[in-house]
């Protein structure tokens, strides 16, 4: 079946957007920056840019486009990140070593992929290239996140710490507020006509080309939630310090076994990205894609690159838990998509507001930092991948990983919704990553 051409036509408009966002992200980065891979989570940015333009290469051109000729017959395996079906790769940690191709190269593959997809939508591809399309489009603007939070990473580890840009003029105004005090918002999901039963999750409509879900989305299904409170805000820096004040990282009665001696052995005393600074009030300054800036100033934000494990803990420490991703997701499927993501500009959390506050919705649910919560990532009943190498994509990774949910600050609008399930490892905490509480009973 061919593609209505009002679809194919928005498409490409939103093809063309999503592109050139990531290309303006790395506009302050020099060639040198883009080389840089600074830890085993990391890619380097030019990496990054060539793997993006792989996926629309191997996933679409080359399935949908008759004689389509590669750009380069050594691209198919060299930027191949993890789909072992499609063949050999090089391991992850030689990324960095890849001064070989040059950046113009791998510019001039951009341009050579953006202007077959240009193509392909402008004489109206099957409907399954189009929705190939789509995928890949949401593929770009998580590596766009990932984009941001590699080189905060690479930036903090060169000893000059140097900023990706300038603190933005709104940037001391938006932290600067008092965060209101923490209250607790009530939910009794399916009270009265189902009790505790509800649905999660997105059936997929076979027929709809335009809109999207990742298959760990699916299917929609019914679970059971007990009633339960949600804090009505995200937890701040100044709470978090509370925490390690009072000896939250040697008190093995709060810290999982597991995540105990992980911080033991990777010496954690503070979320990622906290130095001990003599020099200011608090005793810490907290590094930022604006450079470091005293934990004075920003006491009042969300505390951000946490592990599930140091989240799990503090929660132990104030006397409640993390949500469930279920949870999560009844509340937030409510509310708007509204909150401080990537086209915010701020590229870190932002305080909450007592004047935002509704009278039955928590805040922070979108933006700001990816939730913790303490559901395992798995396959939802009846969960099937997508045939072929695509099924790579969510369902292998169905082990060892915590969900996320909500976003960040460095999150693209048009990517983030109520079912998105992200998912990391527990020891995880290059991530623009936090914490909300949670607790039994609605009342």
């Amino acid at each position: 079946m061919l593609t209505e051409p009002s679809i194919a036509t928005s498409l490409l408009k939103r093809f063309l957007d999503v592109r050139q966002a990531t290309m303006q992200f790395c506009a302050p980065l020099t060639p040198e920056d883009l080389m840089v891979q600074s830890c085993s989570e990391a890619s380097p940015v030019k990496w990054h840019l060539a793997h993006t333009s792989w996926f629309f290469e191997t996933f679409v051109l080359g399935e949908f486009v008759a004689a389509y000729q590669p750009f380069h017959p050594d691209f198919r395996w060299l930027f191949n990140s993890y789909y072992k079906s499609l063949g050999e790769m090089p391991e992850k940690k030689l990324r960095a070593s890849f001064s070989r191709p040059p950046l113009d190269q791998i510019l001039a593959y951009r341009r050579h992929v953006d202007a077959a997809i240009t193509r392909l939508l402008e004489h109206a591809p099957q409907d399954e290239a189009l929705r190939r399309i789509v995928l890949g489009l949401e593929h770009e603007q998580q590596h766009l996140e990932l984009i941001a939070t590699d080189t905060k990473h690479a930036l903090f580890t060169n000893p000059l710490h140097p900023a990706y840009v300038a603190a933005p003029d709104n940037f001391a105004g938006d932290n600067a507020q008092i965060a209101p005090p923490l209250d607790w918002f009530s939910f009794s999901p399916g009270y009265p006509v189902r009790p505790g039963v509800v649905e999660i999750g997105v059936t997929p409509d076979p027929t709809a080309i335009d809109s999207f879900a990742f298959d760990n989305e699916t299917p929609r299904h019914p679970v059971y939630l007990a009633p339960f409170r949600m804090a009505s805000r995200l937890t701040t820096c100044a709470e978090y310090l509370a925490f390690i004040d009072e000896n939250g990282y040697s008190r093995p009665e709060l810290w999982l076994s597991e995540g105990w001696d992980t911080m033991r052995a990777e010496g954690w005393q503070a979320p990622l990205y906290w130095q001990r600074d003599a020099n200011t009030k608090s005793g810490w300054s907290v590094y930022t894609l604006h450079g470091f800036r005293p934990l004075d100033e920003l006491s009042e934000t969300p505390v951000c690159h946490l592990s599930f494990f140091e989240a799990d803990a503090f929660a132990r420490w104030a006397g409640h838990r993390l949500p469930s991703e279920f949870e999560w997701e009844f509340v937030a499927a409510q509310q708007p998509i509204e909150g401080n993501l990537l086209e915010h500009e701020s590229l870190h959390p932002s305080s909450a507001s007592a004047a935002a506050t509704k009278p039955h919705a928590p805040q922070q649910l979108f933006g700001d930092v990816w939730e913790w919560t303490q559901s395992p990532y798995t396959g939802y009943p009846r969960y099937k991948p997508l045939p072929g190498a695509l099924g790579e994509y969510n369902g292998k990774f169905m082990s060892s990983q915590i969900v996320l949910r909500g976003g960040s600050c460095v999150t693209p609008k048009t990517h983030i919704r109520a079912t998105y399930r992200n998912f990391f490892s527990p020891g995880t905490r290059w991530q623009f990553s936090g914490l909300r509480l949670a607790r039994d009973g609605a009342s």
